[in-house]
């Protein structure tokens, strides 16, 4: 057994191997991969082997198209078979909202180049003829979908990795990492020990244990699931014996996914009355076992599956296949270095290896050897969730993400398990105040203010929701008067240190401040990608404060202590300091009315410190609302006596609370783009317009600024716009495409309703050579065209007087 390894990857399911492929394939050889038992142990071995591209994500999406496309080049490689079915697949919608749902995603996939279609009922019974199509509405057709063969399929990836030079060791358990000063891994096993320079956990069932072996706590959970394979259906014999196959048909409404398997037919189930499986850790003797059959939890589901394919009741039941696969909270995997931990990477929670193995593969390869992903890997970066989840937090989580599994995902849902879990001095005050919650990276932030008789919750809903009056009552307030909001949701820094100036200067591409004042600046990757939209606030010339996206702190420490400067401290304080915003034209009166300083003087961008009340704050003079506004901050436990003082001066001024609901709608007034949807690492400053925001002049060698230097000479090929959209009753929500002369040309980012404009607004990417004031497109919304006009003025304070004055 070799002693020494770049690569230690353990775990050898379908994940594994294709990390270990992916990582030879972009050339790193001297790799290998070790395998307690036999390759496919634990739930590759098991698994139905379906494939599919819809996803919620685009980019998850994106990535299952590229590991569905990628079985052919593997068995060219290798000459081995992956067992491939691509039979086609259809989706079924039995209700106008699962329907909404669909015709969103068909949306979506215009510009991604997916040639997915929207089917009449009519047209799914000749697709997918063993479907009874009574009560269905219609369905999402993707000829991308398939089977294959779990085990051929991870032994194709393994010989491809082996035919690179990787290295397989099977038979060979993992007891210890250790990690020396270095910060190389000593991977005890049970054959001897192996020195690594990085270590990749692709445990699987297992991943929690292995990740323990580090001292870290992976959140995800197994679950047991089941499908049953029937004897042969005469329907599905007749299709073969034509020289068809039958279609995957996946049946929202009954839990369940469908597909042929040999001349019967195999059938699953996310069914309600589900079970977590091996709640204090996986027995390490477990591998090629199976769960003993239970029918009682999958009973309805069953029931329900009779009805909706009734050629399943003329067959008898061949086998039963009921094994334990991985969850994380969300569902997506988990993936990536870990935070906080040098040389650890995560290739955990896959539940859908054959539909996102080979992409999780090519972007942790990307990850390790390149430095960073060709595309945002947001919704599976294992830094999405922090430090603050726990087991008994996940495990809420996976049983109501499994139960979902095929429920509709509204864009304005709020699901119920684990909260409220972590909640600020405020929770109490707010909820009594008619607060409607969300939640952002485990804690609860207001969503909007029920008024007295209206419903305590949101409903869910692709077009406008209950929350459409309220909202409309808080951004009232903020524009006519003064309105109050809690900053918890700003992920917040401290850098220190006589190399601080010096570091921020290296690490963000804007100017850094002098003392008093604050900047915005982009945080670029070395290829220029954004990573990050911050303020820097300058506090002493050795003391600054950092503010960006809450959900993102894991995301940017780990990438800070990557690039730490010896002599620099960065502290995330983001849960030790708190405070409000307040905003809108009587928002200075109100502070003044709280603080014996005088802030006549306090100009647009500048940062004091101020007694406010009884409590020492700092205060900045910005607003994500557009308006005149100032953000103020201070410590936890100070925060309600802050608000007793500002709350108390705000009555008089007609001060009134206002939630996520109101930002989101009061920053379209401006344009103002958002993390994740305008900016995320998919797109460059020049793209975004935050190039305006790069100090070019500033003489350091900031990181991307090579990127971005070559991007100002090239240009861009597309450029962010803002949009009135002829919009009825529901608003752009991400990525619905933008038509022009006949052919979509872009795609929309975010977009919501303008109650200050009393207009539907959505931000997106047009090509530049597209632009043009007042420009006609057209933007797709629930398979509807709507009218829209490129808007070249924001729809508020245009000149910026009310901001800065």
């Amino acid at each position: 057994m070799k002693t020494t390894t770049r690569v230690a990857v353990i775990g050898g399911g379908v994940v594994g191997c294709s990390v270990l492929y992916h990582l030879t394939k972009l050339g790193w050889s001297d790799v290998m991969l070790i395998e307690r038992s036999e390759l496919t142990s634990g739930s590759t071995w098991h698994a139905a082997g379906g494939f599919h591209t819809l996803n919620g994500d685009t980019n998850m999406a994106a990535l299952q198209g590229y590991t569905i496309k990628l079985y052919k080049e593997l068995e060219a490689i290798t000459g081995m078979s992956c067992g491939l079915h691509h039979v086609g697949g259809v989706t079924l919608a039995d209700t106008q909202e699962r329907f909404d749902m669909l015709k969103a995603e068909r949306a979506k996939h215009r510009f991604m180049g997916l040639e997915t279609e929207i089917v009449s009922p009519e047209e799914i019974k000749k697709i997918a003829p063993v479907t009874n199509i009574d009560g269905i509405v219609g369905g999402l057709y993707d000829p991308l979908d398939g089977h294959l063969d779990p085990s051929g399929t991870t032994h194709a990836y393994a010989k491809a990795a082996r035919m690179g030079g990787a290295t397989i060791e099977t038979h060979c358990k993992v007891i210890e990492t250790n990690q020396r000063p270095d910060g190389t891994w000593d991977v005890v096993t049970n054959k001897g020990t192996i020195h690594a320079e990085h270590i990749v956990n692709a445990g699987g069932l297992w991943a929690r244990e292995v990740g323990a072996m580090a001292g870290i706590y992976f959140p995800l959970h197994p679950m047991e699931h089941q499908y049953i394979v029937t004897d042969e259906v005469p329907m599905v014999a007749e299709i073969i014996d034509g020289g068809g196959e039958h279609p995957h048909v996946m049946d929202p409404a009954g839990e369940s996914y469908l597909r042929q398997e040999g001349r019967g037919l195999c059938i699953g189930f996310y069914e309600q009355p589900c079970r977590p499986w091996a709640v204090d850790g996986t027995p390490w003797d477990f591998g090629h076992e199976l769960l003993p059959d239970d029918f009682d939890k999958i009973e309805e589901s069953i029931e329900f599956a009779y009805k909706r394919f009734p050629a399943l009741a003329e067959a008898g039941v061949k086998s039963v296949i009921h094994g334990p696969f991985t969850f994380a909270p969300d569902g997506n995997p988990l993936v990536g270095p870990v935070p906080g931990v040098r040389n650890y990477w995560s290739a955990c929670a896959v539940m859908a290896g054959f539909s996102q193995g080979g992409g999780v593969g090519l972007m942790l390869a990307q990850w390790m050897v390149e430095g960073e992903c060709e595309r945002d890997t947001a919704a599976m970066d294992v830094a999405r969730f922090g430090t603050w989840i726990t087991p008994g937090y996940t495990r809420p989580k996976v049983v109501e993400n499994y139960q979902k599994r095929f429920s509709i995902a509204y864009p304005n849902e709020e699901l119920p398990a684990a909260r409220p879990f972590r909640t600020t001095p405020m929770y109490d005050i707010f909820d009594s105040m008619g607060a409607v919650w969300g939640h952002q990276y485990g804690t609860e932030i207001p969503n909007y203010f029920a008024a007295e008789g209206e419903a305590r919750y949101e409903t869910p809903s692709f077009r406008r929701s209950n929350a459409f009056d309220a909202t409309a009552r808080e951004v009232k307030a903020v524009r006519e008067a003064v309105g109050i909001n809690e900053i918890h949701n700003f992920g917040k820094y401290r850098v220190k240190g006589a190399g601080a100036r010096a570091w921020l200067d290296r690490i963000m591409a804007g100017r850094v401040p002098q003392q008093g004042r604050l900047s915005l600046t982009p945080m670029l990757s070395p290829k220029g990608r954004l990573i990050g939209d911050f303020t820097i606030s300058c506090l002493a010339e050795d003391d600054f404060q950092l503010t960006a996206s809450y959900g993102a702190q894991a995301y940017h420490m780990r990438w800070f202590l990557q690039n730490r400067d010896a002599g620099v401290t960065i502290d995330n304080v983001s849960d030790q300091v708190n405070g409000f915003q307040i905003a809108g034209p009587k928002a200075r009166e109100v502070l003044q009315a709280c603080t014996r300083s005088d802030i006549s003087d306090m100009r647009f961008l500048d940062v004091r410190r101020l007694t406010v009340g009884m409590v020492d704050c700092l205060v900045q003079r910005v607003s994500y609302t557009g308006d005149l506004g100032y953000e103020i901050y201070c410590d936890l436990p100070s925060q309600r006596a802050l608000w007793t003082s500002l709350w108390g001066a705000g009555q008089s001024h007609g001060m009134k609370p206002f939630g996520m609901r109101a930002m989101m709608s009061l920053r379209l007034d401006k344009f103002f783009g958002s993390w994740l949807s305008e900016f995320s690492p998919d797109y460059t400053a020049a793209e975004t317009g935050l190039d305006r925001f790069i100090s070019f002049k500033k003489p350091v060698d900031f990181i991307g600024r090579s990127a971005a230097e070559a991007e100002r000479v090239t240009g861009v090929n597309r450029k962010l716009c803002a949009f009135e959209v002829s919009a009825e009753d529901a608003d752009v929500v991400a990525y619905e495409p933008i038509w022009l002369d006949g052919d979509v040309v872009g795609f929309c980012t975010s977009g919501g309703y303008s109650h200050y404009a009393q207009k539907s607004i959505a931000l997106g990417f047009l090509p530049v050579d597209r632009i043009a004031d007042g420009l006609e497109v057209e933007i797709e919304i629930l398979g509807k065209r709507h009218a829209a006009r490129l808007l070249a003025e924001p729809l508020f304070d245009t000149d910026g007087t009310r901001m800065r004055g």
